[in-house]
Protein backbone atom coordinates (compact mmCIF):
# COMPACT_ATOMS: atom_id res chain seq x y z
CA UNK A 1 0.00 0.00 0.00
CA UNK A 2 2.50 2.02 0.85
CA UNK A 3 4.53 1.83 -2.23
CA UNK A 4 0.98 2.38 -4.03
CA UNK A 5 0.68 5.67 -2.41
CA UNK A 6 4.07 7.23 -3.43
CA UNK A 7 3.56 6.16 -6.92
CA UNK A 8 0.26 7.76 -7.01
CA UNK A 9 1.75 10.60 -5.62
CA UNK A 10 4.47 11.07 -7.54
CA UNK A 11 2.04 10.31 -10.41
CA UNK A 12 0.32 13.48 -9.28
CA UNK A 13 3.26 16.16 -9.05
CA UNK A 14 4.75 14.80 -12.24
CA UNK A 15 1.50 15.70 -14.00
CA UNK A 16 1.05 18.56 -11.84
CA UNK A 17 4.39 19.71 -12.23
CA UNK A 18 4.71 20.09 -16.53
CA UNK A 19 5.78 22.89 -17.57
CA UNK A 20 5.46 24.41 -21.29
CA UNK A 21 7.26 26.77 -23.02
CA UNK A 22 5.95 29.64 -25.30
CA UNK A 23 6.39 27.46 -28.77
CA UNK A 24 3.76 25.39 -30.26
CA UNK A 25 5.18 22.46 -30.24
CA UNK A 26 5.28 22.09 -26.27
CA UNK A 27 1.69 23.86 -25.75
CA UNK A 28 0.27 21.14 -28.34
CA UNK A 29 1.24 18.69 -26.15
CA UNK A 30 -1.18 19.82 -23.15
CA UNK A 31 -3.80 17.47 -22.29
CA UNK A 32 -7.41 18.91 -23.57
CA UNK A 33 -9.09 18.93 -19.87
CA UNK A 34 -11.45 16.12 -19.48
CA UNK A 35 -15.04 18.12 -18.68
CA UNK A 36 -14.60 19.67 -21.98
CA UNK A 37 -14.62 17.07 -24.18
CA UNK A 38 -17.69 15.36 -21.71
CA UNK A 39 -19.69 19.00 -22.15
CA UNK A 40 -20.73 18.92 -25.57
CA UNK A 41 -23.00 21.82 -25.96
CA UNK A 42 -21.86 25.20 -24.87
CA UNK A 43 -24.01 28.90 -24.98
CA UNK A 44 -22.31 31.92 -26.93
CA UNK A 45 -23.91 34.88 -25.68
CA UNK A 46 -23.06 38.13 -27.99
CA UNK A 47 -23.38 41.52 -26.17
CA UNK A 48 -22.47 44.62 -26.29
CA UNK A 49 -22.82 48.23 -27.66
CA UNK A 50 -23.66 46.42 -31.18
CA UNK A 51 -26.64 45.08 -29.35
CA UNK A 52 -28.27 48.77 -29.56
CA UNK A 53 -28.70 49.86 -33.09
CA UNK A 54 -29.25 45.96 -33.42
CA UNK A 55 -29.69 45.60 -37.57
CA UNK A 56 -28.70 43.11 -40.16
CA UNK A 57 -24.93 42.86 -39.83
CA UNK A 58 -25.42 42.19 -35.82
CA UNK A 59 -22.07 42.55 -34.16
CA UNK A 60 -20.15 43.87 -37.13
CA UNK A 61 -22.19 46.98 -37.94
CA UNK A 62 -19.50 49.53 -37.06
CA UNK A 63 -17.20 47.87 -40.00
CA UNK A 64 -20.28 48.11 -42.37
CA UNK A 65 -20.73 51.37 -42.22
CA UNK A 66 -17.31 52.65 -41.78
CA UNK A 67 -14.64 50.25 -42.14
CA UNK A 68 -16.06 48.89 -45.43
CA UNK A 69 -19.22 50.21 -45.62
CA UNK A 70 -22.49 48.34 -47.18
CA UNK A 71 -24.97 50.51 -48.92
CA UNK A 72 -27.77 48.96 -46.82
CA UNK A 73 -26.15 49.98 -43.63
CA UNK A 74 -24.62 53.20 -44.47
CA UNK A 75 -28.54 53.84 -45.72
CA UNK A 76 -30.08 52.66 -42.51
CA UNK A 77 -28.02 55.23 -40.09
CA UNK A 78 -28.24 57.88 -42.92
CA UNK A 79 -32.09 57.57 -42.43
CA UNK A 80 -32.43 57.03 -38.67
CA UNK A 81 -29.36 58.84 -36.82
CA UNK A 82 -28.15 62.31 -37.95
CA UNK A 83 -25.16 63.19 -40.21
CA UNK A 84 -22.76 63.82 -37.94
CA UNK A 85 -23.80 60.54 -34.87
CA UNK A 86 -20.87 58.34 -34.48
CA UNK A 87 -20.54 55.11 -33.17
CA UNK A 88 -19.65 55.58 -29.67
CA UNK A 89 -22.95 57.67 -28.89
CA UNK A 90 -24.39 53.82 -29.04
CA UNK A 91 -22.71 53.06 -25.59
CA UNK A 92 -24.95 55.09 -23.44
CA UNK A 93 -28.08 53.46 -25.06
CA UNK A 94 -27.06 50.05 -23.92
CA UNK A 95 -29.08 50.20 -20.62
CA UNK A 96 -29.38 46.38 -19.85
CA UNK A 97 -31.98 47.53 -17.35
CA UNK A 98 -33.77 44.58 -18.00
CA UNK A 99 -30.37 42.30 -17.19
CA UNK A 100 -31.28 39.98 -14.43
CA UNK A 101 -27.80 37.01 -14.75
CA UNK A 102 -29.69 34.93 -12.31
CA UNK A 103 -32.47 34.59 -14.81
CA UNK A 104 -29.94 34.24 -17.62
CA UNK A 105 -28.05 31.52 -15.68
CA UNK A 106 -31.76 29.53 -15.01
CA UNK A 107 -32.29 29.71 -18.83
CA UNK A 108 -28.76 28.24 -19.90
CA UNK A 109 -28.98 25.72 -17.40
CA UNK A 110 -32.23 24.75 -18.91
CA UNK A 111 -31.04 24.36 -22.30
CA UNK A 112 -29.03 21.30 -21.31
CA UNK A 113 -25.75 23.06 -21.93
CA UNK A 114 -22.78 22.10 -19.78
CA UNK A 115 -20.58 25.85 -20.38
CA UNK A 116 -21.44 29.49 -21.26
CA UNK A 117 -18.84 31.69 -23.76
CA UNK A 118 -19.34 35.47 -22.96
CA UNK A 119 -18.44 38.31 -25.37
CA UNK A 120 -15.76 40.19 -22.92
CA UNK A 121 -15.08 42.37 -25.98
CA UNK A 122 -15.61 42.67 -29.60
CA UNK A 123 -13.95 43.93 -32.47
CA UNK A 124 -15.56 47.42 -31.29
CA UNK A 125 -13.33 47.03 -28.33
CA UNK A 126 -15.98 47.78 -25.66
CA UNK A 127 -15.26 45.89 -22.74
CA UNK A 128 -18.26 43.80 -20.81
CA UNK A 129 -16.56 44.92 -17.58
CA UNK A 130 -14.48 47.84 -15.72
CA UNK A 131 -11.40 47.64 -18.06
CA UNK A 132 -8.56 49.38 -16.55
CA UNK A 133 -7.15 49.58 -20.26
CA UNK A 134 -10.20 50.02 -21.75
CA UNK A 135 -10.60 53.84 -20.33
CA UNK A 136 -14.07 55.43 -20.68
CA UNK A 137 -15.29 52.42 -23.07
CA UNK A 138 -16.33 50.21 -20.64
CA UNK A 139 -19.54 48.77 -19.09
CA UNK A 140 -18.51 50.59 -15.99
CA UNK A 141 -17.82 53.90 -17.28
CA UNK A 142 -20.12 54.07 -20.01
CA UNK A 143 -23.63 52.65 -20.39
CA UNK A 144 -24.71 50.07 -18.06
CA UNK A 145 -22.62 51.39 -14.86
CA UNK A 146 -22.27 47.85 -14.64
CA UNK A 147 -19.51 44.67 -14.64
CA UNK A 148 -21.37 42.37 -16.61
CA UNK A 149 -19.09 40.12 -16.87
CA UNK A 150 -18.35 39.75 -13.00
CA UNK A 151 -22.40 39.53 -12.43
CA UNK A 152 -22.51 37.00 -14.73
CA UNK A 153 -20.01 35.06 -13.99
CA UNK A 154 -21.08 34.91 -10.59
CA UNK A 155 -24.85 34.03 -11.24
CA UNK A 156 -23.56 30.85 -12.76
CA UNK A 157 -21.21 30.01 -10.30
CA UNK A 158 -23.76 30.48 -7.45
CA UNK A 159 -26.85 28.89 -9.62
CA UNK A 160 -25.52 26.39 -12.02
CA UNK A 161 -23.40 23.63 -12.36
CA UNK A 162 -22.34 24.90 -16.07
CA UNK A 163 -18.22 26.63 -16.68
CA UNK A 164 -18.36 29.96 -17.47
CA UNK A 165 -15.62 31.29 -20.22
CA UNK A 166 -14.87 33.94 -21.97
CA UNK A 167 -14.78 35.64 -25.73
CA UNK A 168 -12.03 37.81 -26.19
CA UNK A 169 -11.22 40.07 -29.59
CA UNK A 170 -7.31 40.60 -30.03
CA UNK A 171 -8.09 43.16 -32.37
CA UNK A 172 -9.84 46.61 -32.34
CA UNK A 173 -11.38 47.51 -35.47
CA UNK A 174 -10.47 51.28 -34.87
CA UNK A 175 -8.19 51.94 -32.03
CA UNK A 176 -5.81 54.47 -33.26
CA UNK A 177 -3.00 52.47 -31.60
CA UNK A 178 -3.81 48.92 -33.13
CA UNK A 179 -3.52 50.60 -36.93
CA UNK A 180 -0.37 52.61 -35.87
CA UNK A 181 0.70 48.99 -35.22
CA UNK A 182 -0.92 47.99 -38.37
CA UNK A 183 0.68 50.44 -40.77
CA UNK A 184 3.90 49.96 -39.57
CA UNK A 185 3.08 46.44 -40.83
CA UNK A 186 3.59 45.27 -37.19
CA UNK A 187 6.94 45.92 -36.49
CA UNK A 188 5.44 48.07 -33.89
CA UNK A 189 3.57 45.91 -31.05
CA UNK A 190 2.41 48.64 -29.21
CA UNK A 191 -1.35 47.56 -28.98
CA UNK A 192 0.05 44.28 -27.70
CA UNK A 193 1.71 45.51 -25.01
CA UNK A 194 -0.77 48.06 -23.78
CA UNK A 195 -3.87 46.61 -24.62
CA UNK A 196 -4.80 43.03 -25.67
CA UNK A 197 -2.69 41.03 -23.73
CA UNK A 198 -2.96 43.26 -20.32
CA UNK A 199 -6.45 42.65 -21.40
CA UNK A 200 -6.43 39.03 -21.61
CA UNK A 201 -4.48 38.60 -17.96
CA UNK A 202 -7.04 41.09 -15.99
CA UNK A 203 -9.82 38.56 -17.28
CA UNK A 204 -7.99 35.51 -16.20
CA UNK A 205 -6.73 36.36 -12.91
CA UNK A 206 -10.33 38.47 -11.79
CA UNK A 207 -12.98 35.98 -13.11
CA UNK A 208 -10.72 33.05 -13.73
CA UNK A 209 -12.90 31.78 -16.67
CA UNK A 210 -12.18 27.99 -17.91
CA UNK A 211 -12.98 28.64 -21.39
CA UNK A 212 -11.02 31.28 -23.34
CA UNK A 213 -12.25 31.92 -26.64
CA UNK A 214 -9.97 33.87 -28.49
CA UNK A 215 -10.80 35.67 -31.82
CA UNK A 216 -10.23 38.60 -33.83
CA UNK A 217 -6.53 37.49 -34.64
CA UNK A 218 -6.44 37.02 -38.73
CA UNK A 219 -4.62 40.01 -39.66
CA UNK A 220 -1.35 39.70 -37.68
CA UNK A 221 1.07 36.62 -36.78
CA UNK A 222 0.73 34.92 -33.52
CA UNK A 223 4.87 36.22 -32.88
CA UNK A 224 2.86 39.82 -32.88
CA UNK A 225 0.13 39.01 -30.55
CA UNK A 226 2.34 37.38 -28.47
CA UNK A 227 0.00 34.36 -28.01
CA UNK A 228 2.68 31.55 -27.19
CA UNK A 229 3.69 33.47 -24.24
CA UNK A 230 0.10 34.41 -23.17
CA UNK A 231 -0.84 30.69 -23.24
CA UNK A 232 2.33 29.41 -21.55
CA UNK A 233 1.21 31.39 -18.66
CA UNK A 234 -2.16 29.69 -18.94
CA UNK A 235 -0.96 26.76 -18.40
CA UNK A 236 1.64 26.90 -16.42
CA UNK A 237 0.66 29.82 -13.65
CA UNK A 238 -2.59 30.81 -13.72
CA UNK A 239 -5.38 30.04 -11.32
CA UNK A 240 -7.03 27.85 -14.27
CA UNK A 241 -4.31 26.33 -15.12
CA UNK A 242 -5.40 23.15 -14.63
CA UNK A 243 -9.34 23.56 -16.05
CA UNK A 244 -9.22 25.65 -18.80
CA UNK A 245 -9.34 25.12 -22.14
CA UNK A 246 -8.91 27.47 -25.38
CA UNK A 247 -9.28 27.78 -28.92
CA UNK A 248 -7.21 27.93 -32.18
CA UNK A 249 -7.36 31.67 -33.22
CA UNK A 250 -4.41 33.33 -31.99
CA UNK A 251 -2.60 34.59 -35.05
CA UNK A 252 -3.11 34.51 -38.86
CA UNK A 253 -2.06 30.54 -40.08
CA UNK A 254 -2.71 29.05 -36.37
CA UNK A 255 -6.65 28.16 -36.61
CA UNK A 256 -7.14 24.42 -37.08
CA UNK A 257 -3.20 23.79 -36.95
CA UNK A 258 -2.12 24.77 -32.85
CA UNK A 259 -4.61 25.55 -29.72
CA UNK A 260 -6.63 23.42 -27.41
CA UNK A 261 -10.02 22.57 -29.45
CA UNK A 262 -10.13 23.45 -33.44
CA UNK A 263 -13.00 26.52 -34.41
CA UNK A 264 -11.53 26.57 -37.90
CA UNK A 265 -13.65 28.76 -39.08
CA UNK A 266 -17.63 29.83 -38.11
CA UNK A 267 -20.04 27.00 -37.97
CA UNK A 268 -17.37 24.70 -38.53
CA UNK A 269 -19.17 21.30 -39.60
CA UNK A 270 -17.38 18.80 -41.37
CA UNK A 271 -19.43 16.41 -41.36
CA UNK A 272 -16.94 14.04 -41.27
CA UNK A 273 -14.41 11.82 -37.79
CA UNK A 274 -11.77 14.42 -36.82
CA UNK A 275 -8.28 13.49 -35.63
CA UNK A 276 -8.64 16.84 -33.68
CA UNK A 277 -10.88 17.70 -30.32
CA UNK A 278 -13.16 20.81 -32.77
CA UNK A 279 -15.83 23.06 -31.92
CA UNK A 280 -19.13 24.12 -34.12
CA UNK A 281 -19.80 27.63 -33.03
CA UNK A 282 -22.74 28.72 -34.50
CA UNK A 283 -26.12 30.91 -34.51
CA UNK A 284 -29.88 30.68 -33.82
CA UNK A 285 -29.85 33.30 -36.17
CA UNK A 286 -28.53 32.07 -39.67
CA UNK A 287 -27.24 35.63 -40.80
CA UNK A 288 -25.98 37.38 -37.22
CA UNK A 289 -24.00 36.60 -34.27
CA UNK A 290 -26.01 39.61 -32.06
CA UNK A 291 -29.71 40.23 -31.53
CA UNK A 292 -31.53 41.60 -35.13
CA UNK A 293 -34.46 44.21 -34.51
CA UNK A 294 -35.17 43.59 -38.30
CA UNK A 295 -35.18 39.66 -38.03
CA UNK A 296 -37.98 37.19 -39.30
CA UNK A 297 -39.21 34.04 -37.78
CA UNK A 298 -37.67 31.93 -40.98
CA UNK A 299 -34.07 33.47 -40.35
CA UNK A 300 -33.93 31.28 -37.22
CA UNK A 301 -33.06 28.06 -36.99
CA UNK A 302 -36.14 25.47 -35.72
CA UNK A 303 -35.10 23.15 -33.14
CA UNK A 304 -34.70 20.10 -35.87
CA UNK A 305 -32.18 22.12 -37.27
CA UNK A 306 -30.34 22.51 -33.92
CA UNK A 307 -30.81 18.95 -33.08
CA UNK A 308 -29.26 18.15 -36.36
CA UNK A 309 -26.27 20.29 -35.55
CA UNK A 310 -25.69 18.69 -32.32
CA UNK A 311 -25.73 14.85 -33.00
CA UNK A 312 -23.84 15.94 -36.13
CA UNK A 313 -21.16 17.57 -34.14
CA UNK A 314 -21.17 15.03 -31.41
CA UNK A 315 -21.07 12.38 -33.79
CA UNK A 316 -18.09 13.47 -35.81
CA UNK A 317 -15.81 14.38 -31.55
CA UNK A 318 -16.69 18.02 -31.66
CA UNK A 319 -18.89 20.32 -29.24
CA UNK A 320 -21.49 22.51 -30.19
CA UNK A 321 -21.33 26.32 -28.83
CA UNK A 322 -24.91 27.65 -29.87
CA UNK A 323 -25.18 31.47 -30.17
CA UNK A 324 -27.66 33.80 -28.71
CA UNK A 325 -27.92 37.61 -29.00
CA UNK A 326 -29.34 39.38 -26.30
CA UNK A 327 -30.84 42.63 -26.26
CA UNK A 328 -29.64 46.37 -25.66
CA UNK A 329 -31.68 45.81 -22.26
CA UNK A 330 -30.73 42.66 -21.26
CA UNK A 331 -33.51 39.91 -21.89
CA UNK A 332 -33.04 37.23 -23.77
CA UNK A 333 -35.83 37.16 -26.22
CA UNK A 334 -38.77 34.40 -26.76
CA UNK A 335 -37.77 32.77 -30.31
CA UNK A 336 -33.97 32.40 -28.48
CA UNK A 337 -35.17 31.08 -24.60
CA UNK A 338 -37.72 28.84 -26.84
CA UNK A 339 -35.14 27.77 -28.46
CA UNK A 340 -33.15 26.78 -25.38
CA UNK A 341 -35.77 25.35 -23.37
CA UNK A 342 -36.69 23.33 -26.44
CA UNK A 343 -32.73 22.12 -26.35
CA UNK A 344 -33.30 21.00 -22.91
CA UNK A 345 -36.29 19.39 -23.29
CA UNK A 346 -34.37 16.93 -25.79
CA UNK A 347 -31.37 16.33 -23.49
CA UNK A 348 -33.17 15.49 -20.90
CA UNK A 349 -34.44 11.94 -22.38
CA UNK A 350 -31.63 11.92 -24.84
CA UNK A 351 -28.59 12.54 -23.42
CA UNK A 352 -27.04 9.88 -22.09
CA UNK A 353 -26.56 9.82 -26.08
CA UNK A 354 -24.67 13.03 -25.73
CA UNK A 355 -22.63 13.73 -22.90
CA UNK A 356 -19.64 11.78 -21.92
CA UNK A 357 -19.51 10.02 -25.33
CA UNK A 358 -17.14 9.35 -28.01
CA UNK A 359 -17.43 9.00 -31.57
CA UNK A 360 -18.15 5.19 -33.16
CA UNK A 361 -16.51 2.94 -35.93
CA UNK A 362 -19.32 4.10 -37.89
CA UNK A 363 -20.71 8.23 -38.00
CA UNK A 364 -23.24 7.76 -40.23
CA UNK A 365 -25.43 4.67 -41.20
CA UNK A 366 -24.44 3.10 -44.14
CA UNK A 367 -27.94 2.45 -45.41
CA UNK A 368 -30.38 4.91 -43.58
CA UNK A 369 -29.77 8.75 -43.93
CA UNK A 370 -30.15 11.27 -41.13
CA UNK A 371 -28.75 8.75 -38.70
CA UNK A 372 -25.69 9.48 -36.08
CA UNK A 373 -24.31 7.51 -34.38
CA UNK A 374 -22.31 7.94 -31.00
CA UNK A 375 -20.78 5.47 -28.34
CA UNK A 376 -20.13 5.23 -24.92
CA UNK A 377 -17.58 2.63 -22.89
CA UNK A 378 -18.55 0.86 -19.66
CA UNK A 379 -16.44 -1.08 -18.11
CA UNK A 380 -17.97 -4.65 -19.03
CA UNK A 381 -19.48 -3.59 -22.38
CA UNK A 382 -20.25 -0.87 -24.86
CA UNK A 383 -22.97 1.04 -25.69
CA UNK A 384 -24.10 2.28 -28.79
CA UNK A 385 -26.27 5.06 -29.45
CA UNK A 386 -27.98 5.85 -33.10
CA UNK A 387 -29.91 8.76 -33.13
CA UNK A 388 -32.58 9.36 -35.95
CA UNK A 389 -33.73 12.67 -37.17
CA UNK A 390 -36.48 11.13 -39.25
CA UNK A 391 -39.13 8.31 -38.12
CA UNK A 392 -38.77 5.62 -40.44
CA UNK A 393 -41.45 4.28 -42.35
CA UNK A 394 -44.25 1.64 -41.06
CA UNK A 395 -41.98 1.45 -37.46
CA UNK A 396 -39.26 -0.20 -39.00
CA UNK A 397 -35.90 0.85 -38.58
CA UNK A 398 -33.34 -0.78 -40.78
CA UNK A 399 -29.65 -0.11 -39.89
CA UNK A 400 -26.88 -0.98 -41.94
CA UNK A 401 -23.74 -0.41 -39.70
CA UNK A 402 -24.17 -2.63 -36.48
CA UNK A 403 -23.86 -6.52 -36.65
CA UNK A 404 -26.04 -7.30 -33.43
CA UNK A 405 -25.30 -10.71 -31.86
CA UNK A 406 -27.30 -13.30 -29.94
CA UNK A 407 -27.00 -10.91 -27.01
CA UNK A 408 -27.86 -7.74 -28.69
CA UNK A 409 -30.70 -5.83 -26.94
CA UNK A 410 -32.20 -2.58 -28.83
CA UNK A 411 -34.16 0.11 -26.31
CA UNK A 412 -35.21 3.78 -26.73
CA UNK A 413 -34.18 6.19 -24.76
CA UNK A 414 -37.10 7.69 -22.61
CA UNK A 415 -39.35 4.63 -23.37
CA UNK A 416 -39.69 2.00 -21.12
CA UNK A 417 -39.54 -1.37 -22.85
CA UNK A 418 -36.95 -2.98 -24.85
CA UNK A 419 -37.55 -3.49 -28.66
CA UNK A 420 -37.36 -6.59 -31.05
CA UNK A 421 -35.17 -6.92 -33.50
CA UNK A 422 -33.78 -9.32 -36.41
CA UNK A 423 -30.37 -9.14 -37.83
CA UNK A 424 -30.05 -8.47 -41.91
CA UNK A 425 -28.26 -10.65 -44.47
CA UNK A 426 -25.67 -12.69 -42.97
CA UNK A 427 -25.83 -10.63 -39.34
CA UNK A 428 -25.09 -7.50 -40.97
CA UNK A 429 -27.10 -4.69 -39.98
CA UNK A 430 -29.92 -4.77 -37.76
CA UNK A 431 -34.00 -4.17 -38.38
CA UNK A 432 -35.75 -2.86 -35.07
CA UNK A 433 -39.44 -3.22 -35.09
CA UNK A 434 -41.15 -0.07 -32.71
CA UNK A 435 -44.31 -0.68 -31.49
CA UNK A 436 -46.78 1.58 -31.65
CA UNK A 437 -46.82 4.45 -29.73
CA UNK A 438 -49.42 6.80 -28.49
CA UNK A 439 -48.61 10.72 -27.67
CA UNK A 440 -48.32 9.99 -24.11
CA UNK A 441 -45.72 7.62 -24.48
CA UNK A 442 -43.68 9.51 -27.13
CA UNK A 443 -40.65 10.30 -25.42
CA UNK A 444 -39.76 13.34 -27.34
CA UNK A 445 -41.06 15.52 -30.44
CA UNK A 446 -37.97 15.62 -32.27
CA UNK A 447 -34.80 12.73 -32.86
CA UNK A 448 -34.96 9.39 -30.98
CA UNK A 449 -32.34 7.99 -29.09
CA UNK A 450 -31.99 4.36 -30.00
CA UNK A 451 -29.45 2.15 -27.35
CA UNK A 452 -28.02 -0.95 -28.19
CA UNK A 453 -25.87 -3.13 -26.71
CA UNK A 454 -23.84 -6.31 -26.81
CA UNK A 455 -22.71 -5.61 -30.69
CA UNK A 456 -20.34 -7.22 -32.92
CA UNK A 457 -18.32 -3.78 -33.75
Amino acid sequence: MAVYLICVLCLFFCVNSLKYDPTWDSLDTRPLPQWFDEAKLGIFIHWGVFSVPSFSTGAWLWWAWKGKPLPAIVDFMRKNYRPDFTYAEFAPMFTTEFFYPEEWAEIFQNSGARYVVLVSKHHEGYTNWPSKYSFNWNSKATGPNRDLVGELSAAIRAKTQMRFGLYHSLFEWFNPTYLDDKNSEFKKRNFVRTKAMPELYELVNTYKPEVIWSDGDWEATDAYWNSTNFLAWLYNESPVKDTVVTNDRWGSGIPCKHGGFFTCTDRYNPGKLQTHKWENAMTIDKYAWAYRRNARLEDFLTIEDLLSQLVSTVSCGGNMLMNVGPTKYGKISPIYEERLRQMGQWLRVNGDGIYGTRPWVHQNDTVVKDVWYTMKKAVTATDVFAILLEWPDNNLLKLGAPIPSEDTTVSMLGYPEMFTWTAGTGWKGINIQIPHMSVKTMPCQWAWTFKMTGLQN
